[in-house]
């Protein structure tokens, strides 16, 4: 099992605004996340589908992690 690959290029997070600390394999997902939230005005009922997507993929990605941890011990 290895980490996921980027999806999204540097151009495209750099267009995107996507801060340093979040530009991971989940990126692709955050930058439709951002523009909802910008068009909604940061509605917290807003753009749920979204930030579910994001946020399932993070936590997808976090399993990856721990998976590879374990079996490195």
């Amino acid at each position: 099992m290895t980490v996921s690959e980027l999806k999204t290029t540097k151009e495209e997070m750099d267009k995107a605004q996507i801060d340093l600390a979040l530009r991971d394999a989940c990126a692709h997902l955050l930058i439709p996340l951002n523009k909802c939230r910008r068009m909604t005005f940061f509605l917290p009922w807003k753009c749920e589908d979204e930030r579910h997507g994001y946020e399932a993929c993070q936590y997808a990605e976090y399993r990856k992690r721990a998976q590879l941890l374990a079996e490195k011990r």
